[in-house]
């Protein structure tokens, strides 16, 4: 699926659906999607690397990690200003396209962080400035966030709101499985979600 729109409209249907999962009235709840941002904003900064007193390399792996969860609360917080996703869709494709003019990935972070303090919304063009400065193409980001999302289906159904639910398997953190699982996929695939759900199955302890 190369369509940027398509792409889009697919991760919206799947985002509302992961929020109908946490709550059948998530609109209702008010949920404050902006703070969630900013908040993994600065936990991606620590990933990145900004401290000049001692030597850091940025973990990339981890920052789009990170980029794909801040994903997950923009689109939601776009889903509470407009719920026709068809619209919603070529709207948020329009903003990716016409990103904002950084040169700095640290400083887009932190206009990111500012715009989402400052106003309380999500500036899709920044976003996608941060995309760029980290080498995210916007085929790997929907590749990892249909990942990421069936990641947390899969958590929600094994236990992950009572306490039950098992982050570390066999010694290894569920979202290093899942990285190995997307790697050898493609998302191209008709049933690329349900094979990464399936494989998730596969290796999950009892």
């Amino acid at each position: 699926m190369s369509n940027l729109t398509d792409q889009i409209l697919v991760m919206l249907k799947m985002q509302e659906s992961m929020n109908l999962k946490v709550h059948s009235n998530w609109r209702e709840q008010a949920f404050e999607w902006y703070r969630a941002i900013w908040v993994e904003c600065a936990e991606m900064l620590d990933h990145y690397g900004w401290k000049w007193w001692k030597k850091q390399e940025a973990d990339m792996p981890q920052v789009h990690l990170e980029l794909v969860d801040i994903f997950h609360f923009g689109l939601s917080a776009k889903l509470m200003e407009n719920d026709n996703l068809e619209e919603l869709s070529n709207e948020i494709s329009t903003a990716i396209s016409h990103q904002e003019n950084h040169t700095d990935f640290k400083l887009a972070l932190e206009a990111l962080a500012e715009h989402t303090l400052r106003f309380k919304e999500f500036n899709m063009s920044i976003f996608a400035s941060c995309l760029t400065l980290s080498e995210l193409s916007t085929d790997d980001l929907y590749k990892q966030y249909v990942g990421k999302n069936t990641l947390n289906f899969f958590r929600q159904d094994h236990g992950y709101q009572d306490g039950s639910y098992k982050k570390i398997w066999n010694g290894k953190e569920d979202n290093e499985y899942l990285v190995d699982i997307v790697a050898d996929l493609s998302p191209d695939l008709a049933d690329f979600q349900e094979q990464v759900y399936q494989q998730l199955e596969q290796n999950y302890p009892d």
